[in-house]
Formats: C-alpha cells, sequence, structure tokens
C-alpha cells in the first residue's frame, strides 16, 4: 500500500513524500539519511514516524482542516451571486467577471471561482428577449405564413440579429 502511495500520481504530493519516509525507514535508513533521500527536514521524518508508529496508515493523512472563512468573505460571495442572478444595470446583455468583480471590488479570479462553486454561468443564462417592435405581429404573421404555406419557386431569407429573438425580418422575392 506505501509503495503504491509513494509512486502514485495522481494523489497529493505531501502524501507521496510521508509514504516515502516511512518506506525509506523501514528499509533501515536513518532519519538523517532520510531526510536527505525524501528532501525534508529530520523534524518532518521524526514527525511523520512517530504518526505512523502510533496510528499506521491513519496517522499519515494530514490533520489540518484549512482556515474558517470571514464573514466578509461570506458577504462577498453573497453578492457576486446576487448581481450574477440579476440583468446587468449598464444595459449590456450579460455580466461578464470582470463587470461583476468592478462592481463587487474584488479581482475577476475570485469571481470565477465563487461562480463555479455555484456552478452559475451569467454569460450563459437562458432569457426571454421581448421585441419593443410595433408591427412585430404583422411580422409574425407573414413568417409564420410563409411555414405553412411556401411560395412556389420563391426563396426566403431570414435575417436574424440576435440568436435569442427568432424572425425579426422575413423578406421574400419571387424567382422567375
Amino acid at each position: 500500500m506505501l509503495e503504491i502511495r509513494a509512486r502514485a500520481r495522481s494523489g497529493s504530493v505531501a502524501e507521496a513524500m510521508r509514504s516515502k519516509i516511512v518506506l525509506s525507514l523501514a528499509a533501515g535508513n536513518s532519519q538523517a539519511q532520510t531526510s536527505r533521500t525524501v528532501g525534508c527536514s529530520v523534524n518532518t521524518v521524526r514527525l511523520w514516524k512517530e504518526r505512523f508508529l502510533g496510528e499506521r496508515l491513519g496517522g499519515l493523512y494530514g490533520r489540518h482542516r484549512g482556515r474558517s472563512r470571514s464573514k466578509e468573505s461570506i458577504r462577498l460571495e453573497a453578492r457576486v451571486l446576487r448581481l450574477a442572478q440579476r440583468k446587468p444595470a449598464d444595459g449590456s446583455t450579460h455580466w461578464s467577471t470582470r463587470k461583476i468583480a468592478a462592481e463587487v471590488g474584488t479581482n475577476h479570479v475570485r469571481v470565477t471561482r465563487i461562480l463555479a462553486k455555484a456552478g452559475l454561468q451569467p454569460h450563459r443564462l437562458r432569457r426571454y428577449l421581448s421585441s419593443n417592435d410595433s408591427e412585430l405581429e404583422e411580422k409574425d404573421a407573414d413568417i409564420i405564413g410563409l411555414y405553412l404555406k411556401p411560395l412556389v419557386n420563391a426563396a426566403v431569407f431570414c435575417v436574424d440579429e440576435k440568436s435569442a429573438i427568432q424572425a425579426l425580418i422575413g423578406w421574400t422575392r419571387y424567382c422567375p
């Protein structure tokens, strides 16, 4: 088991180093020799030797749980998520990580991490876009009519300015 962990490419570097320490000591090397071979201090070799002797494999896992999150960090995260779920006030179609970062006063990498952790992609939010064109109903009726009853020997072209709005301008030309 220790040999596998020492050679593993997918595990953490720290776990591989701890396994190499135990294997080196088990091979009869001194603590000083092990520290030179593995590339760590003698105190590190001593620590992991004692933990392994006391707890076996369970002693080779790190015990640091990480830092607790600050209240300011939690507030920032909430502000980023709140913004990402709303439409931007500047009239643009979607938020970018840089826009959100400028709005909340942090860097875009941090915003990217917050959004990824929440599973949000504000540039991919699907919204219904309605047109403010007063002639939209007539245009829609013309386009739908072309789909339902196509003209013989006619070419139909559709120009779409935004991918979310279907068939804004329909135009026909009769071909001789």
